[in-house]
Parts: structure tokens; C-alpha cells; sequence
């Protein structure tokens, strides 16, 4: 954990970074020549703002993705002290699976350390399978869900894994797959705080379907990182689960740049995963080392949007308050963990 930063204590930022005046926070400055031009008010068109919050009272939370191994990890904890960013999660795309259990337990110590949520994609996937359908243009939705029960079976074998090494977050893309995680949670087969956190390959696009969603038994759900304040307001209303969106979002999932609308997304979404992809960067999974160094690059970068984004909360909206490293209902990894008896354990696929 970081120095000072007691567990579930409120990381409450300064009203200033860098080159920005105390002066320069609260209204924004179009707002006396909106008024003389007769112009709505842009505030009258938003939602209102959520009441809810996360569970030590904050209102949002950064989250930077594809961190892939320890050394990405690493880069990002170093880009974060140099910036003054709070980190709060990172989650990872590759799949727990192509972790060695050495790497996911140095990868758990460190994370546990720092006080950051690491939440791991379940490896398996139609994508990385042998099938064409999911690598096809019309079935490339499909590629993130799990094929069969032989696929299935290594999904679960993934999760009990790598949360023997201490992982205790997961991204889930594939229902299925997330009834058997939920039903084997509650059979005491897996760890009660393991936590299943909704991957944008299954992003909820209206109220209805993030409340089955939630009714499923996932913790976290990542919306699509287009939607509007108005529609990010529909979806807050229908769930009290915290809410992931990327205020960044990579090429392929539409390429939004959106730092500056991130106390207006907080306001409305609240609790919120403020979650920084990278535009124009290179698609990174299955990574490794042949692409470790292009990683730690664009995660640094990642985190430098990051704090960018947070001058702008600072300018706009500095009561929003932002979690302190290891807060409470962050799930940090547990590396002392000792693991559930095998015997409870579904037998490994052959």
C-alpha cells in the first residue's frame, strides 16, 4: 500500500496541479456568453447526479487496463508516483491463463503492496480456439465467450488458478460462464471476496440488460464507452453496482477521447470506474515479452491521460473524491491466501 494511505481511507486530491490556478476551478467559462446569446444551458440538459457511492464514500475510481504482466504493472505504479495518481485497479486482457503461477503470485504481492485491484481476463476463449467463426467479421463478437464445456471447464479451471495465487478479480464476457463462477462462490468452491467484473465485450447497451446482468451475480459491469451523459444516467439509475467506463477508449472499441468530460461522467455515473485505454496504440493480446516494451510504453502513457483527466475534475468539479489505495470493496489481492482443497474443485479437463 502506499505510504500514508490508510485502508479505505478517501484520497482527497488538491484543488491544484501543475500550472492550474485556484481560480480557474468551478463554473465553466462559457457560461456568461451562453447566457447573452439566449442558449440552453448545458447543465439542464444532463441527468441529475447519483446519489450513490462507493463503499468508503468516494465518488470515482481510475482504473488503467491491459496491464499484462508485473512489468507493466510495475511501469504504471512508477508513472503514477512521478504523476501523483492514484491507481485503483488494473485489469488485464490476455487471460490469466498465459501466466505462469510464479507471475500471477509476484503479480498479486506487488499489486497487494500498492493497494490496486488486479483483475485478470479469464484466459480461455472462442477467440484464441480453433474455431473461424469468431475470428470471421460478422462473428468477431463472439470471441470473447467461452466455446462448449470443455471450454467452460478450463475457464473455471482458470479462475481457481490464478486465485490461488492470491487474484481475487476477474473479467467475465460469457453468461454461462458467469452462472457457474457465481453458483461455485456460493458452494464455497471459490473465495467469497473473488469479485466478477463485466468485460465491455459484454457491455450492458441499455437499463434492461445490465439489471439481468446484475441479477446474474456480476460485481462490476464496463458500459460502452460511447454513450452519452443522458444514457450513462439511465443505466446508473437501474443498477447499484459500480459502473466501468472508459473515458479513453483503444481504436477498436471506437477510439472515444473523452478526459475532459470525466466530472461530468463521474457526477452522473457515480460510483465510477474511470477507466483510460489509449487511442492510436497497437492492439496488445495475447501479449508477451516480443511486445513487453510497446506495453509498458502506452500503460505510462495511459497514466499520463489519467492525470490529465484529473487536472480537469480539478478544474470543474473538485468535490468529487477519488478512492485512496486499498479502499474499501477494492478487491487487492490476497498473495498469503491459502488455497481451497482441491478436492472441491471441478476436475481438470483432458
Amino acid at each position: 500500500m502506499s505510504p500514508g494511505a490508510a485502508e479505505g481511507q478517501r484520497h482527497v486530491r488538491p484543488t491544484t496541479r501543475g500550472n492550474i490556478s485556484p481560480n480557474s476551478t468551478g463554473p465553466l467559462k462559457s457560461e456568461g456568453v451562453v447566457a447573452r446569446r439566449g442558449l440552453p444551458v448545458a447543465d439542464a440538459l444532463h441527468p441529475p447526479a447519483s446519489a450513490r457511492r462507493f463503499p468508503d464514500g468516494a465518488h470515482f475510481r481510475v482504473e488503467i487496463p491491459s496491464v499484462e504482466n508485473l512489468r507493466v504493472l510495475e511501469a504504471v505504479l512508477a508513472a503514477a508516483r512521478e504523476r501523483d495518481v492514484v491507481v485503483n485497479r488494473v485489469s488485464q486482457g490476455s487471460g490469466a491463463m498465459l501466466l505462469g503461477e510464479a507471475e500471477l503470485r509476484e503479480l498479486a504481492a506487488a499489486a497487494a503492496e500498492a493497494g490496486v485491484e488486479v483483475s485478470l481476463f479469464v484466459g480461455p476463449r472462442e477467440g484464441y480456439g480453433v474455431g473461424a467463426h469468431p475470428r470471421s467479421a460478422d462473428g468477431s463478437a463472439h470471441a470473447a465467450q467461452i466455446r462448449g464445456m470443455r471450454g467452460l471447464a478450463y475457464a473455471v479451471e482458470d479462475v481457481a488458478r490464478a486465485s490461488e495465487a492470491g487474484i481475487r478479480s476477474f473479467l467475465i464476457a460469457d453468461v454461462g460462464l458467469l452462472t457457474l463462477l457465481v453458483d461455485m462462490q456460493a458452494a464455497d468452491e471459490l473465495p467469497a471476496d473473488c469479485c466478477w467484473k463485466i468485460s465491455v465485450a459484454m457491455a450492458p447497451s441499455n437499463p434492461a440488460a445490465l439489471a439481468v446482468l446484475e441479477a446474474l451475480g456480476a460485481t462490476t459491469v464496463n458500459i460502452p464507452s460511447d454513450v452519452t451523459v443522458a444514457e450513462l444516467g439511465e443505466l446508473r439509475a437501474a443498477t447499484v453496482l459500480p459502473i466501468d467506463l472508459y473515458v479513453e477508449s483503444p481504436d477498436s472499441l471506437g477510439g472515444v477521447v473523452r478526459g475532459n468530460e470525466t466530472a461530468d461522467l463521474v457526477a452522473v455515473g457515480a460510483p465510477l470506474y474511470a477507466k483510460f485505454g489509449l487511442r492510436n496504440s497497437r492492439p496488445l493480446y495475447p501479449a508477451g515479452e516480443h511486445l513487453v516494451e510497446e506495453a509498458v510504453a502506452i500503460a505510462r502513457e495511459k497514466v499520463a491521460r489519467a492525470a490529465v483527466a484529473l487536472e480537469w475534475i480539478d478544474r470543474l468539479d473538485p468535490s468529487l473524491i477519488q478512492s485512496a489505495p486499498g479502499a474499501a470493496g477494492l478487491r487487492v489481492p490476497s498473495p498469503d491466501f491459502v488455497s481451497l482443497s482441491t478436492s472441491a474443485l471441478p476436475t481438470s479437463p483432458t
